[in-house]
Order: structure tokens, then C-alpha cells, then sequence
């Protein structure tokens, strides 16, 4: 080794910058969604970042974009990885900040003249969040094995639009031969999401796996009715009904225990219109748990409450529970060397588990893989107020830089 690298921290904030730009809302934050018209123009900034920093660039059929610094053997990568799609009206650290973060380790790695045993790939994963193309984390989930590639190309948005479509109009649909390659090990950097960091008063956290998430499509039938004529005991109020859903699914989470989380984020009623009584009601319902067990258990209760619902109200329910993703510990080895790379730099060795899902469960699902997490004001994400500073954003690409580079040697 010829040098101690560290993160070129002015270059990294200035391409978080550059690319929030991109997509930038009236709040501060960025709507960049998956495959869109702004998602093409930072799929395009990216290239060009990644090219400047002698990456060979490859993209797959799935969207994915890879860029490859050569080991000093032709083995098994270490992939360093995020997303830059956003949620609407999204921060600018949440996905970028691991994207551009393990661009600026690569950059750093060469400005030491350090060459790794083990190749270096930097990834950005396609439709991370799931907001435009359900569900979350579906390009990784491809490569990982979850999904099947006719599966993803027949996503559909709200307007009806695919996703094998979009990918073709913004010029991103690739071969599947240039997908990521099957990783020796992999690191995640994100912000995290949450208030623990903040609480514990630490930068950086090591993240010892991902909690089991479920997503719920639930649909509440019953008669759209004049809202004047139609007597109150006489009616059956989709709305109405739907109202009782959402509290029982925070009711449910609340009741588990002080891990379980539940969330209704999503909630459409038609006709939509004032002097209507609701006949059809669309919700979701979002659960999760780091145990199998009691995740699936808050379901099963869930879907009593619905019946009941119905039986006593005459409204019809349907549940779909269409997406999980088990919990996922991470890999010993890999979590021990992020621990490393932290003692090295002087910080505290701040464990915990994400409470959100990433790309990385879905490597995991395949190989070694880990995470870090940099602190959030107020543990704030998927907002515009989402930030987090300057110091924290070079304290968490430094300790991704030193845990690749003990990976990749």
C-alpha cells in the first residue's frame, strides 16, 4: 500500500449537488423516479462521473449500470453499490450517496496508487424504491434470483406504462450478459433512515442485517351512493370501512411489540367525488418485523380483522399480500470488516438493523454482503427535510473505502 487513502470529500458533495439538481423540487429535495425523463439525465451524469474515473461502464438488460476497476487477478468482484431513482418529493442523500460514495473510494483508491487483488465494481441498481414500478428493489431482485426478467418487463405504472418500455425510451436496456458479476463480497452505503444514530449521538452505523418486509394491496368493496338521499344505516361506506383498516394496522403494530412497525401509505377512494358515499376503496398496508414469525402473524391478524370487518359492515375485503423480503443478517466477515474500518478511523462501533429495505438483501441473498449507515438529522428520509452532514457523509465513505479496500486485498 502506498498510501492511507481517504475520500476526496469536496468531490464527493459536489456531485451529491450536481445530482440533486437533477429532478430538484421547490422543498429542497429531488422527484427522480425510475426510468423517467430525470432519471436518464443522472443515469447520464453518472457515466460520465464513472468513465472520468477510468470505470469501463456496462449496462445490463435490467437497467443496471456497472462500472469496473480492474485486480490485480481475474476473480470475483467486491461490488459497492445503491440507487440514484428517488421517492416523490425525496431527499438527495437517500441511494446517491452510495452510489457517488463508492465512486469516490474507487477515485480514492487510485489517487494512493493502491491496485486490489480483487476487482472493484461500482453499481447502480434500477427501480430501487418501487414507487414508479412495484414492488421495491426490483433490478436486484432479478439478479438475486427473486424475480424472473419477464416478471420485471411487465411492471406497470399508474398509467399503465411498462417497465421493459420505459427502459428502451431512456436508452438504458442492455444485455444480460453485462450484469453485476456474482460478488466475493458486497458494501452498501446509506443514509439510514431512522433516528438511532441521531439518538445514540454517532455518524456512522454497522448494519447487522434488514428486517422482513410485507406489502399488502387491500381492496374494499361496497356501494357508491347519493350522499344526501341515502340513509346512514342503509349505507355500505367503503371509506368508512377502509377508515377501521387503517387503524387496525397501526393498532396491530402497536400491539406486537416495540420492534413492529405498520403503515397504510397509500389510500384511494372512488368515486373521489363530495356529495358521493365511496363504494370502492384501494389501500396498501405495510408491515414489518426482523422475526418471520410475528411478521407473518401481524398478517394473519390483519386479514381476521378484515373479515370481521366485512361480516359486520357488508362490505367485501380483499387481500393481496403480493411482495415480501425476508429478514436478512448479514454476512459475519463482512460486518467485521466494516466494524474494522471503523476502529481504524477512530469511531465508535454503533450496531443495528435496517428498518428499511435495500439492494443489498437481495445480494445478500447470494452472497457476503453488509451495510453502513451515515446519521440523519432527525432521522429523517423519503422526505425533502431528509440531510445529513458533511462530516457524517465523509465519515461513512471513508469507512466504506477502508472496508472495500480489506475486502477486495
Amino acid at each position: 500500500m502506498k498510501a492511507n487513502p481517504r475520500i476526496d470529500a469536496e468531490w464527493l458533495h459536489g456531485r451529491l449537488e450536481d445530482l440533486a439538481r437533477v429532478g430538484a423540487t421547490a422543498g429542497g429535495g429531488v422527484t427522480r423516479l425510475a426510468l423517467s425523463d430525470e432519471d436518464r439525465v443522472g443515469r447520464d451524469l453518472l457515466r460520465d462521473w464513472m468513465e472520468e474515473a477510468g470505470l469501463a461502464v456496462r449496462v445490463d438488460d435490467l437497467g443496471n449500470m456497472t462500472g469496473r476497476r480492474e485486480g490485480r487477478e481475474r476473480i470475483a468482484p467486491v461490488l459497492l453499490g445503491s440507487h440514484i431513482d428517488s421517492v416523490r418529493r425525496g431527499g438527495r442523500f437517500d441511494g446517491p450517496l452510495g452510489v457517488l460514495g463508492a465512486l469516490a473510494a474507487v477515485r480514492a483508491l487510485d489517487a494512493a496508487g493502491i491496485e486490489t487483488r480483487h476487482p472493484i465494481e461500482v453499481v447502480n441498481w434500477t427501480n430501487e424504491e418501487g414507487v414508479r414500478f412495484e414492488p421495491a428493489m426490483l433490478a436486484s431482485g432479478v439478479v438475486g434470483g427473486r424475480f424472473d426478467r419477464a416478471y420485471a418487463y411487465d411492471r406497470a405504472d399508474r398509467d399503465g406504462v411498462r417497465f421493459e418500455d420505459e427502459l428502451r425510451r431512456i436508452g438504458y436496456l442492455g444485455r444480460e450478459e453485462d450484469r453485476p458479476e456474482s460478488a466475493a463480497a458486497y458494501l452498501e452505503l446509506h443514509v439510514e433512515q431512522g433516528p438511532v444514530l441521531e439518538d445514540a449521538g454517532v455518524p456512522v452505523g454497522v448494519v447487522e442485517g434488514i428486517v422482513g418486509i410485507t406489502w399488502l394491496n387491500v381492496t374494499v368493496e361496497g356501494q357508491a351512493d347519493h350522499a344526501g338521499p341515502s340513509p346512514m344505516r342503509l349505507r355500505r361506506d367503503a371509506l368508512v370501512a377502509a377508515s377501521r383498516l387503517v387503524a387496525a394496522v397501526d393498532r396491530l403494530a402497536r400491539e406486537t411489540d416495540e420492534i413492529a412497525v405498520g403503515t397504510v401509505g397509500r389510500l384511494v377512494p372512488e368515486p373521489n367525488l363530495i356529495n358521493t358515499v365511496p363504494g370502492r376503496v384501494v389501500m396498501s398496508a405495510d408491515f414489518r418485523h426482523p422475526d418471520p414469525a410475528t411478521l407473518d402473524g401481524m398478517v394473519e391478524r390483519f386479514r381476521a380483522q378484515a373479515e370481521q370487518l366485512s361480516a359486520e359492515t357488508g362490505v367485501s375485503v380483499t387481500v393481496d399480500r403480493f411482495w415480501t423480503s425476508e429478514a436478512t443478517p448479514f454476512d459475519v466477515g463482512v460486518v467485521g470488516e466494516i466494524a474494522a474500518a471503523c476502529e481504524e478511523l477512530g469511531l465508535p462501533q454503533h450496531r443495528l438493523w435496517s428498518g428499511a429495505g435495500h439492494d443489498a438483501k437481495y445480494v445478500a441473498d447470494r452472497g457476503p454482503a453488509g451495510m453502513i449507515f451515515v446519521r440523519s438529522r432527525g432521522g429523517l428520509s423519503h422526505c425533502e427535510e431528509e440531510f445529513s452532514e458533511p462530516a457524517d457523509i465523509e465519515a461513512g465513505a471513508n469507512v466504506l473505502l477502508l472496508a472495500a479496500l480489506r475486502l477486495a486485498d
